[in-house]
C-alpha cells in the first residue's frame, strides 16, 4: 500500500452497499501530499474548541426556554440527563478518534465498521447537523449584534437591501472573518478562539455569581411540576413518541423532563466536531480523549449552574409568560435591568467562537467525504502553503454566509440536533463492532464496560431522538432522501473502493500546471 495516494490501494471489505474502508486505508491517507492537514492542535486546543463550539447563546437562552414551556425547575435533571448521554457518547468518539486519528469523524469511524452506505448517511447527517447549525449562530450573532447596538445606543442598520433582497449583512461578516482565518491555519484560528473562549467564560461566570444574589429557594418549588395539556401545540409539534403513543400534547412533569433533555441536547452539540480535528492533533492517541472529556467537563457544570440561577431567581411560570424566555429575561424581571447590557457582549462573543468550530467541523466531513470519492475528489486538494483546503473552506463558507443572511434558517433549529444524534447512535454502536473486527489496533482510550456502556449510548440517543418533535422528524426523512438519491446517483459509482474495484485510478488524469496550489 503506497502512502502517497491514500486511499484505494486495497481490495474494500465487504461488497456493494456494504464495502467497508480498510483502516490501514484510513489511516495511510493522511500521507497524501495533495490532500494532507498539518499537525498542530494540542489536547488544550481540543478542549478549548470544545468549550468554544458548547458555550455560545444557548447557555442563555436554552435552559430558561426548557424550564418555561417543558420541565420546570427540573430542567437541572434535563441537563444532566443531557450531560450523560453526551458523555457516554463523547466516551465512543474518544476510542475511535485515538484509535483512528483521521478526518471525517463519525463519517470515517462509520465508513471503517458498518460500510460505504452507512457512512455515507452519516457523513450526510454531519453536513446537515454543521451546516444548519453554523447558519443558525450566524444567524443569531447577526441578531444579538442589532441588540448589542440598541443597548448601547448606537444607530446602526443591520439589514442591507440588494435590490429586491433583503441582506443581514452581520452573518455575512462573521462567517467572512472566520473563512478567512480557517483558510489561513488551523492553528490560527484556535489562537483567536482560545481568546474569545477565556472572555465569554469569564462574563459567564460573572453572570453566574450576579445571579446567585437574587435566588429564592421557593421559586425551586415544586421541582417538578405536574404534566399539564400543552393545547397550543399541534400533534406535529409534540415530540415523536407521544405522537405514536396517542398521547395529547402536554408539558412538564416526567415526559417534560425528558421532552427539555431532548431539547437542551442542543447545548452540548459540538464535540463530535472537536473530533473531525483528529488528523490536525498531536499525540492524537492521548490528545483526542483528554480533550474532549475535559471539554465537556467543563461544559456541564458552567450549564447547570446558569440553570440554577435562571430557575431560582425568579418562577417558571413567570419565564412561561415570556414570550422568549432567558437569562436576561430573569434578570429583568427582579429589576436588575445592568444585566442585559453585560449578557449581550457575553452572547456576542460566545456565538462568535461557536461560528468558527463548526465551520471547522462542517469543511473537515466534507473533505474526508471528498478524499475518498463520495464527493468530487478534487474539492479535497488543500494548499501547499497554509496545509488547508482553501477552496473547500471558501466555498462552505459562502454557502453558509448566504443561507444565514438571505433565510428564516433558525425555523430548523431542531434540525442540527437530530443530525447530531443519528451520529452519536452509529458512533456507539461502531465500538463494540470494531473491537469485535480489529482487536489488534491500538487503543490508547477505551470506552469501559464495553459493549453495555456503547449499546446503552446508542439505544439513549435513539431515545432522545424520539423526544424530538415529528416535524423534525419529518424534515430529517426528506433530508435522508437527497442523501440517498445523491449517493446511487453519484456516490456509488465513483468512490475511491468503486474505482479500487474496477480497476482504475482514485483521480483522473490531470494537468498540475492548469491547477496550481493555492
Amino acid at each position: 500500500m503506497s502512502g502517497a495516494t491514500g486511499a484505494g490501494t486495497t481490495q474494500a471489505e465487504g461488497r456493494g452497499f456494504l464495502r467497508r474502508k480498510p483502516i490501514e486505508d484510513a489511516l495511510a491517507s493522511v500521507d497524501d501530499p495533495e490532500r494532507s492537514l498539518k499537525r498542530d492542535l494540542t489536547a488544550w486546543d481540543l478542549a478549548v474548541l470544545g468549550v468554544a463550539v458548547a458555550v455560545g447563546a444557548g447557555i442563555f437562552s436554552v435552559g430558561a426556554n426548557a424550564a418555561a414551556n417543558y420541565a420546570g425547575p427540573a430542567v437541572i435533571v434535563s441537563f444532566l440527563i443531557a450531560s450523560v448521554v453526551c458523555a457516554l457518547a463523547v466516551m465512543c468518539y474518544a476510542e475511535f478518534a485515538s484509535t483512528i486519528p483521521v478526518a471525517g469523524s463519525a463519517y470515517t469511524f462509520s465508513y471503517t465498521t458498518m460500510g460505504e452506505f452507512v457512512a455515507w448517511i452519516i457523513g450526510w447527517d454531519l453536513i446537515l447537523e454543521m451546516l444548519l447549525a453554523a447558519a443558525v449562530i450566524a444567524k443569531f450573532w447577526g441578531v444579538y449584534l442589532g441588540d448589542a447596538f440598541s443597548l448601547f445606543g448606537i444607530d446602526v442598520p443591520t439589514t442591507v437591501h440588494v435590490g429586491s433582497v433583503a441582506l443581514d449583512w452581520g452573518p455575512v461578516f462573521i462567517v467572512a472573518v472566520f473563512t478567512a482565518l480557517l483558510a489561513i491555519g488551523t492553528k490560527l484560528s484556535t489562537r483567536v478562539n482560545s481568546v474569545f473562549t477565556i472572555i465569554k467564560v469569564g462574563i459567564t461566570l460573572f453572570v453566574i455569581v450576579a445571579g446567585f444574589a437574587y435566588v429564592r429557594l421557593e421559586n425551586f418549588s415544586p421541582f417538578v411540576p405536574p404534566a399539564e395539556p400543552a393545547p397550543e401545540r399541534s400533534n406535529v409539534e409534540q415530540p415523536l413518541f407521544g405522537f405514536l403513543t396517542g398521547l395529547e400534547p402536554s408539558m412538564y412533569g416526567t415526559l417534560g423532563i425528558l421532552a427539555g433533555a431532548a431539547l437542551v441536547f442542543f447545548a452540548f452539540i459540538g464535540f463530535d466536531v472537536v473530533a473531525t480535528t483528529a488528523e490536525e492533533t498531536r499525540e492524537p492517541q492521548r490528545a483526542i480523549p483528554r480533550g474532549i472529556l475535559g471539554g465537556l467537563a467543563i461544559v456541564t457544570v458552567l450549564y447547570v449552574l446558569v440553570t440554577l440561577v435562571v430557575t431560582g431567581m425568579v418562577s417558571y411560570r413567570e419565564l412561561a409568560a415570556s414570550d422568549s424566555p432567558s437569562l436576561t429575561t430573569a434578570f429583568i424581571l427582579v429589576g436588575a435591568d445592568w444585566a442585559g447590557r453585560v449578557i449581550s457582549v457575553g452572547i456576542l462573543i460566545g456565538l462568535t467562537t461557536v461560528i468558527m468550530v463548526l465551520l471547522l467541523g462542517l469543511t473537515r466531513v466534507v473533505f474526508a467525504m471528498s478524499r475518498d470519492g463520495l464527493l468530487p475528489r478534487g474539492v479535497s486538494r488543500t494548499s501547499r502553503r497554509f496545509h488547508t483546503p482553501v477552496r473547500l473552506q471558501i466555498g462552505t463558507g459562502i454557502v453558509v454566509a448566504l443561507i444565514a443572511g438571505l433565510a428564516q434558517v433558525e425555523l430548523l433549529e431542531e434540525m442540527i440536533n437530530i443530525g447530531t444524534l443519528s451520529a452519536f447512535v452509529l458512533v456507539s454502536f461502531g465500538i463494540p463492532v470494531l473491537r469485535r473486527r480489529r482487536p489488534d489496533l491500538k487503543r490508547s482510550f477505551r470506552v469501559p464496560w464495553s459493549p453495555v456502556l456503547p449499546i446503552v449510548s446508542g439505544v439513549a440517543c435513539l431515545w432522545l431522538m424520539t423526544n424530538l418533535t415529528t416535524l423534525t422528524w419529518l424534515r430529517f426523512l426528506a433530508w435522508l432522501a437527497l442523501g440517498v438519491a445523491i449517493y446511487l446517483g453519484y456516490s456509488y459509482r465513483h468512490s475511491v473502493l468503486a474505482r479500487a474495484a474496477a480497476g482504475s485510478a482514485p483521480d483522473p488524469p490531470k494537468d498540475d500546471a492548469a491547477t496550481p496550489p493555492a
